[in-house]
């Protein structure tokens, strides 16, 4: 996993993976890129491009134009311009692939690129280590200020610009944020130039990072760098339970990943029936249970299915019931087309992809409950129910978040 603090090691190496900075890939940087075009020479005529790419904290880049007085090569640690004052980073990507990362960002090569301004000295180095070991001690005591002034807001990172003079506060919220007098108290705390930042769970999620459920880095910290929007639609082409705990991945968000396979569910869907299709049969109708994509099988409930479970129906023969109803034709039963599927196979099969925890998988227990309390209290259960929905009423004339849902 990256590591957040990486320029807290000695002379500006990475002290977590104890590789001193050796590791081949710039250190414990996130979303790097490769050189592949390293040592492979220019063709006549062309200049090298001259404008280079610069890491600073977590996932966070520039570009900057480089004089062609200041030779500098992918690990170097040097000073930029800033907004205000200077800043201190590392050289992640040099050559003609800054171009190309450049186009993809959509930046433009003008004069409104900022400039190198030198190779970082010792003292300019021992300068931005002391600023990045006072962030730790910064964000929690920004944290209480946040709590005292009762803002509605999380505090996700604070990052000190190299020459300590002014800090970053990265922050999320759900609603505007009046945070005026916040950045008067930061100001006054910190002695330093305050910048506040917003930025969405999905960005604090790449910056912060960790480990997702598949037990690798976030896609997000570590190679994902365009965050497209995620519907439940893509569950559903993927028949995945609609479980928030099951698709939400630490942003709180629907998982990125459930887009990277979406394509090919897509196309291979094409190919099966609409889940609404029902089958006329002489002893009732028969209902699609689920898909099964990769087997190309369709599992029907069919009217004498209640205790055997459902039947398993290959989607050639699927297509021939169908049209077998278009012409008018109702088979007899499901037998003919059954396929023959071990009883294991269909209760894993079912068990992994639709039986999921449901978001009431708990009211089963409060209910009991409620019902052993009225028996203690020598009370009818309908009085505790309406007693509830009183107070259900009265919270409800309360502010409510736009997004919460009712309790049942």
């Amino acid at each position: 996993m990256s590591c957040s603090n990486c320029r807290n090691g000695s002379d500006g190496k990475p002290r977590g993976c104890r590789s001193n900075g050796n590791c081949g890939v710039g250190g414990c940087g996130p979303l790097t890129v490769f050189d592949w075009l390293e040592g492979v020479a220019l063709p006549e005529g062309q200049r090298v491009f001259d404008v280079a790419e610069i890491r600073f904290k977590a996932n966070r880049k520039g570009f900057y134009r480089c004089s062609s007085s200041i030779e500098i090569q992918a690990g170097d640690v040097v000073v930029v311009d800033s907004d205000q004052g200077k800043d201190v980073g590392v050289v992640s990507l040099t050559g003609e692939l800054v171009r190309i990362q450049m186009n993809a960002k959509g930046v433009k090569d003008d004069h409104e690129i900022r400039r190198i301004e030198r190779k970082a000295s010792q003292e300019d180095i021992d300068a931005w280590q002391q600023a990045s070991m006072r962030e730790p001690e910064v964000l929690r005591e920004a944290r209480v200020i946040i709590k005292k002034l009762d803002l509605q807001m999380k505090l996700s990172d604070v990052e000190f610009q190299g020459d300590g003079k002014k800090a970053t506060f990265y922050y999320t919220a759900e609603d505007r944020v009046d945070f005026r007098e916040l950045v008067r108290e930061l100001a006054a705390a910190f002695s330093v130039r305050i910048e506040m930042r917003q930025i969405g769970s999905r960005q604090e999620a790449a910056r912060v990072g960790g480990i997702g459920v598949c037990g690798r880095e976030l896609c997000c910290s570590s190679w994902l760098k365009d965050f497209r929007s995620v519907s439940t639609s893509a569950a559903r082409y993927q028949q995945l339970s609609l479980n928030p705990q099951k698709l939400a991945g630490q942003c709180g968000k629907l998982k990125c990943c459930l887009n990277f396979e979406l394509d090919q569910y897509v196309e291979s869907v094409k190919d099966f029936p609409s889940p609404n299709t029902k089958i006329k049969l002489k002893e009732g109708r028969a209902f699609i249970f689920k898909m099964d994509i990769f087997k190309r099988l369709v599992y029907l409930i069919a009217p004498d299915s209640s205790n055997s479970g459902p039947v398993a129906v290959a989607l050639d023969d699927m297509n021939e019931l169908i049209e077998m109803n278009n012409r008018g034709e109702v088979p007899q039963s499901l037998s003919e087309f059954m396929m023959e599927v071990e009883p294991d196979e269909v209760d894993e099969v079912y068990s992994n992809v639709v039986g999921q925890d449901s978001l009431t998988r708990f009211d089963g227990d409060r209910k009991k409950k409620g019902k052993r309390r009225s028996k203690r209290h020598g009370k009818s259960p309908q009085s505790n129910q309406n007693r509830n929905a009183q107070a259900t009423s009265s919270k409800s004339s309360g502010n409510r978040r736009p997004n919460s849902k009712k309790p049942s």
